[in-house]
């Protein structure tokens, strides 16, 4: 869990990628896999604030997606307020102990529950038609050419089926349908595409680029 990400420095980031890409650390000229199950969840904070930095593509692209967080409303407050206070007073009569919720064993059967999830082949076309118009978007819209300067890569690809089929797989389904491509495509796809100068100006932002590429492309 990496808290606050767009405050580290270069070099923690430069670890980050390569623990999210090649599953391994290296110090000095050691080098060590890290063991699986693993992941890295990480927040940041909105770029206006001081002492924050953008993060690099590169690194955007290799995180399976990008959750927008807004304000608690006041019932998510008053639980936070009775959450903490619970914590406070376990911690004054005795330390925590953590407890294993899930096996290890159980995480990769979910997994592969998730990739045996049936997806017809039209349902895959419609992820590959959708990360080609983030590439092409003259193809399906004009307006969307001007908003775009870089589309998603084979990663948002990627990200597109495997978020798509754990979506399928948590409402209970034995496939894959559309529905569940569009129920993902803003948090797999708005960190991995670029918007130009002319959109930023416009106020345009990723998601509203998502929502008129959802209404463009044909879902079969």
């Amino acid at each position: 869990m990496a808290d606050e990400i767009n405050r580290a420095p270069a070099k923690v980031q430069s670890a980050l990628l390569e623990a999210m890409q090649e599953r391994q650390i290296t110090i000095g000229d050691t080098t060590f896999k890290l063991e699986e199950p693993f992941l890295v969840m990480a927040t940041q904070n909105p770029v206006e604030q001081e002492g924050t930095y953008p993060l690099p593509e590169a690194q955007l692209d290799r995180f399976l997606m990008h959750v927008l967080v807004d304000y608690p409303d006041a019932d998510a407050e008053h639980s936070i307020l009775r959450i903490v206070r619970h914590e406070q007073r376990a911690k004054q009569q005795s330390a925590p102990v953590a407890q294993s919720l899930v096996t290890q064993a159980q995480i990769f059967a979910a997994r592969q529950e998730v990739l045996d999830l049936h997806m017809e082949t039209v349902v895959e076309n419609y992820i590959v038609e959708l990360v080609m118009a983030t590439r092409n978007p003259k193809a399906v819209d004009p307006e969307l050419a001007d908003w775009l300067e870089y589309g998603a890569s084979p990663r948002g690809t990627i990200a597109l089926d495997i978020c798509a089929r754990s979506h399928a797989y948590l409402q209970g389904k034995a496939f894959v349908t559309p529905d569940d491509v569009q129920a993902v495509a803003f948090d797999a796809l708005r960190h991995r595409l670029v918007l130009s100068f002319e959109a930023e100006a416009a106020g345009v932002t990723t998601d509203d680029v998502i929502e008129r590429l959802l209404s463009r492309v044909a879902t079969v």
